[in-house]
């Protein structure tokens, strides 16, 4: 695939043809369970439980157990949910289940194949490498100033351009810069009004 060389856009990422083709077949994957089954989270466990009654066979030796009963359990907020489901439940639901696992193990596959190129972007060794036991090269700093085209993406700017303006200095200990500063004789600094004061 063609890099873009636009300065306003980033040059596209190369993904080798074994992970493109798995990345496909992933996302089949997913379309197939987004299409035609629901996701449910959790997990459904076999239960076999005792009864309170002492002359029950569950509590004979071996015991005989009452059960199954199946029992969905999930974790929300650090919390455990449970419920129990009839036997009709866990038949339908177990596929539900089923499709929640796989979906977890397809985005993770995803995800690896998406941290494979990008740590295969060749555009990683552009960057200059040190060699063991040399001190790393210091970062480049950004110029001063950039061309136009740099900043407007090639076009031409719709501003016209102006010099660059330079703050003016003024030594304000001379004389000169004191006498500007400092009032008129009679006139108060800030032109307050003059205050009078009367003979008692």
């Amino acid at each position: 695939m063609t890099g873009i060389t636009d300065l306003c856009h980033a040059e596209t990422v190369r993904v080798a043809a074994a992970h493109r083709a798995e990345a496909e077949k992933i996302a089949a994957e997913l379309a197939a369970i987004a299409a035609t089954g629901m996701v449910l989270p959790g997990s459904i466990t076999q239960r076999r439980t005792r009864c309170g009654r002492a002359n029950c066979g569950c509590h004979a030796d071996p015991p005989r157990l009452h059960g199954p009963y199946w029992q969905w359990t999930r974790k929300i907020a650090a919390k455990t949910i449970c419920r129990w489901l009839t036997s009709d439940q866990h038949r339908d639901y177990t596929a539900w289940i089923d499709n929640d696992r796989r979906l977890r193990d397809l985005l993770a596959r995803l995800e690896a194949l998406g941290a494979a190129a990008f740590d295969a972007d060749p555009r990683w060794e552009r960057r200059p490498r040190t060699r063991p036991g040399q001190p790393p090269e210091p970062e480049r700093q950004p110029p001063d100033s950039v061309g136009s085209a740099r900043l407007t993406c090639g076009r031409p700017p719709t501003q016209p351009s102006y010099a660059q303006l330079r703050a003016k200095r003024e030594d304000l200990t001379s004389s000169e810069a004191l006498s500007r500063l400092a009032p008129e004789a009679g006139e108060p600094k800030g032109g307050a009004k003059k205050r009078v004061t009367l003979p008692a």
